[in-house]
């Protein structure tokens, strides 16, 4: 559909990660009345009703993922995880659960978000989402001769890898594991260990913002699944007044957390939270 320069404009304001949002809404709310053209008159009508019946649109969750579906050539990862969490969080009920939690009309923040990024550029922003997913791949260093080429060297970003005698080295606190170093090494020297997600828990912006906090490690999607479930069972436990699960760890304890999902999946390999170094448990 086509917009015109000042509904264009407006639009561009718009943050990237939501942008396709409000798009396809404006363009719903220029159909409506009949136009051709999305105007200006359209944004700004698209946002009063969307702010009328904000309610209406809330469905106590959301997964928001970054452009790695669509063939971003950045991805750590390349496993389809959105869906399946999705089908987790709908059948938590958690708008029922947040009616019964939240005095007033629900909002949109008051949705339980997790986030998902396929790599460490973290488009998504996971860092302040409920829980978000960050794409990892871990390189590790085989028994393959090593030519000194330094194109791993090169690649990483981080300058997480510098070279001996015998061979690249790895500065685990550099790291973010996005594997370009895996691609790049020609001769198998760097290999990938595990592959998976970081997993960070209770980030949330508003009037009090905090950044998630990361658990050490890199986790499979069934390890992932996992985790969410038992830390969406533990929100609904302990929230209150329809408070976010930042505060909630504040109000409890960090760890605590932790040990919940411990008990929730009996077995699961969770490292706890790694505060200085979310990757030294690799």
């Amino acid at each position: 559909m086509k917009w015109d320069k000042e509904a264009k404009e407006l639009l561009g304001r718009v943050p990237l990660f939501v942008r396709w949002k409000v798009k396809r809404r404006v363009e719903e709310e220029a159909r409506r009345v009949g136009a051709k053209v999305v105007r200006l008159e359209h944004v700004i009508s698209s946002q009063r009703r969307f702010l009328e019946r904000m309610e209406e649109e809330v469905k106590g969750w959301r997964v928001e993922t970054c452009f790695g579906p669509t063939g971003c050539p950045n991805r750590a990862v390349k496993e389809e995880i959105a869906g399946r969490l999705e089908e987790l969080l709908k059948g938590k009920e958690l708008k029922e659960f947040l009616k019964g939690k939240v005095k007033d009309s629900l909002k949109i923040h008051h949705e339980f978000s997790v986030s998902v990024s396929d790599c460490p550029n973290a488009c998504s922003r996971p860092q302040i989402a409920d829980i978000g997913l960050i794409g990892a791949r871990e390189p590790q260093i085989s028994a393959e001769g090593c030519t000194l080429c330094e194109a791993c060297v090169h690649v990483c970003e981080e300058r997480a890898i510098s070279l001996r005698d015998n061979g690249p080295v790895i500065d685990r606190n550099r790291c973010l594991c996005c594997g370009k170093c895996i691609e790049a090494c020609p001769t198998g020297t760097l290999r990938e260990g595990r592959r998976g997600y970081r997993i960070m828990v209770g980030g949330k912006l508003g009037r009090h913002p905090r950044l998630g906090e990361e658990i050490g490690g890199i986790y499979s999607p069934e390890e992932v699944i996992r985790i969410v479930d038992g830390c969406v069972d533990y929100y609904k436990m302990h929230c209150e007044g329809g408070e976010r699960l930042r505060e909630i760890m504040e109000r409890r304890g960090l760890g605590e957390l932790i040990m919940a999902v411990k008990g929730r999946w009996g077995g699961l390999d969770i490292k706890g939270f790694a505060l200085n170094n979310p990757r030294e448990n690799f």
